[in-house]
């Protein structure tokens, strides 16, 4: 692996075919650790509540922390990757002990280590995210990121519809703590796939290795740093997909009941997923086809989506048909900005400071994540849904402007 852009080390023949074995490996990771994770996430609840008799605020409080602890170590793992054969390690030791922790919590006899175990994977998680988008900027040429995050981000998506469709199936057949335990085997499959991806990448050379230190103005300098201020609004606005599962619950439970609503939203849920992975793809494809300015088009594209999205939320319907429009298109906007996030961020940032900036992005996603989930739920709970969904859709048109006028630097 080196600091030198892919672009410079690949024929124009060779950009063509941006789908490499390096990129293959990747994207498998994704898909694979995605399954992995997925399957104790869903199974978490009835793990606490009803196998350990814990209360629903230990859920809460369980994943709160283990959220807070993701979004930090992606910091740090930022600094860590941006060392070339540093960022290799941190990859393929992310990845193995997210799964191993993970798996681990089904052995679980007490509140307290499902906690423990549960805020470790997740640290875990976080460290490797900048060292595998980094390692993927390693591995195509430039003209081709939009194409291979997309590729990744599909991925990522096909792992979170299978995940909990397998976890379902194991817990049918062998209960809930076997399932759990036999999550280690997609995770550590990833850490394969990560392994293999890496053998594809050129390896570093001592010029290559960079100190570990916080560098967070050479990271924001320029048009990157424009950037990162409308990437801020959108996440402020980015709020979890549970709000959008309650929301539909709560509008359909009055004419089909508690049950039927919720089977219904989890459908929609599902949706939303299977459009946030078909449209990963063709995001990055118009991105990189339309040349340097395409990224942030595309981000324009999925905060638009996104704010018509929310104001159909706030809109009180109770036909599944029409909430269906909502979900379909908050996936498309998830599919196309996360796409166009990493190309942008891979494209606009300095070589030897990739890992940092990717870590610097995975950060903002997570502060705004947390204050969008936060805030909106809050207006939920004072005054209304539709006055959470109308906060939400202010924030996504103030991102839309915010892409524009980076558009026009």
């Amino acid at each position: 692996m080196t600091t030198t852009p892919a672009s410079d080390r690949l024929s124009t023949a060779d950009q063509d075919h941006w789908l490499t074995p390096g990129v293959r490996g990747i994207g498998s990771a994704s898909f694979l650790a995605d399954v992995g994770h997925e399957i104790p996430t869903a199974l978490l609840p009835s793990l606490l509540t009803a196998t350990l008799g814990a209360p629903a605020a230990a859920l809460g409080a369980i994943e709160g922390v283990s959220d807070a602890l993701a979004g930090a170590a992606r910091f740090g793992g930022g600094l860590l990757a941006d060392d070339p054969a540093r960022r290799c390690k941190v990859a393929v030791g992310g990845y193995t002990t997210t799964a191993v922790l993970g798996a681990a919590t089904a052995a679980a006899t007490s509140v307290w280590q499902v906690g423990v175990l549960r805020a470790a994977a997740w640290t875990a998680r976080g460290l490797r995210v900048p060292a595998r988008n980094a390692l993927l900027a390693d591995i195509v040429a430039a003209s081709a990121y939009g194409r291979a995050y997309g590729f990744e981000r599909m991925m990522d998506n096909l792992g979170a519809i299978f995940g909990p469709l397998l976890a379902l199936g194991l817990v049918a057949w062998l209960g809930v703590r076997w399932a759990i335990g036999l999550s280690v085997i997609p995770g550590l499959l990833a850490a394969v796939a990560i392994v293999y991806a890496i053998r594809h990448t050129p390896k570093p050379t001592d010029r290559d290795k960079m100190p570990l230190r916080i560098r967070v103005r050479p990271v924001l300098g320029g048009e990157l740093g424009r950037l990162t201020g409308a990437i801020a609004a959108f996440e402020v606005g980015n709020v979890a997909a549970t709000l959008l599962i309650l929301r539909a619950t709560e509008l359909l439970t009055p004419g089909h009941g508690t049950k039927t609503a919720t089977t219904i939203a989890l459908g929609l849920y599902t949706a939303y997923n299977i459009a946030a992975t078909v449209a990963s793809v063709p995001a990055g494809r118009l991105a990189d086809r339309l040349g340097g300015r395409g990224p942030l088009l595309v981000l324009a594209a999925g905060a638009a989506a996104f704010a018509v999205s929310y104001g159909l939320f706030a809109v009180t319907d109770t036909a599944v048909a029409v909430l269906v429009v909502p979900f379909v298109l908050a996936g498309v906007g998830i599919g196309a900005v996360e796409t166009a996030q990493h190309s942008a961020v891979a494209a606009l940032a300095p070589k030897d400071l990739r890992g940092s900036a990717f870590g610097l992005l995975a950060t903002v996603q997570s502060l705004g994540n947390l204050a969008a989930s936060a805030i909106a739920g809050t207006l939920w709970t004072a005054l209304s849904p539709a006055a959470a969904f109308t906060y939400l859709a202010a924030w996504m048109l103030l991102a839309l402007a915010g892409f524009a006028l980076t558009l026009r630097r």
